[in-house]
């Protein structure tokens, strides 16, 4: 199976990087993983413009890094969304991508399966729970099969999610695909 992972990390090395890192260890062992670091594509956010619905090719109007994104979900057929929490959400970068999803062209992708990566700075029992929602209404949405979520809370400085058993629970969940 061929699995991308869309990491919403700007901090290199922190917290995000290290689940999925441990997540791909796991994962590899049997299946072709890719890591697309939404930090390094400028990709701006979705106009609403609908343009791509009214183009032949589906082609943004945006001349951004997008296609580039687009090209390697089209040989997707599993994807997993990783994300540091900011303010009981996504980070922008990668929301920016999600969002761009809004084009016909997802219909041609072969991805049936999904998972996330989450990791929260608070402790609070809620503090996932606004991802939560949007992640169940994709999965519904685009009939995706849930593989598992890894949800850290208390993550705050660099490499705090090496205590506990986060990086084994990400390595198990790559690992049980």
């Amino acid at each position: 199976m061929n699995i991308l992972v869309l990491s919403g990390s700007l901090r290199k090395g922190g917290n995000t990087d290290l689940l999925v890192e441990s997540f791909v260890k796991g994962a590899s062992q049997k299946h072709q993983v890719e890591v697309v670091s939404v930090h390094d594509y400028k990709v701006n956010p979705c106009f609403g413009c609908n343009s791509c619905f009214a183009r032949d090719d589906h082609k943004c109007c945006q001349k951004d890094d997008m296609q580039i994104v687009y090209d390697k979900m089209a040989n997707a057929e599993m994807l997993v969304i990783a994300s540091p929490v900011y303010f009981y959400g996504l980070s922008a970068q990668l929301k920016a991508v999600i969002d761009r999803f809004h084009n016909p062209i997802r219909d041609t992708f072969h991805i049936h399966k999904m998972a996330l990566l989450l990791v929260g700075a608070a402790s609070l029992p809620e503090l996932f729970d606004g991802i939560l929602t949007q992640y169940k209404l994709c999965l519904n949405f685009f009939k995706l099969q849930d593989m598992g979520q890894v949800l850290v809370r208390s993550a705050k400085d660099k490499g705090d999610v090496k205590n506990g058993d986060a990086l084994q629970k990400a390595f198990e969940l790559g690992q049980s695909l």
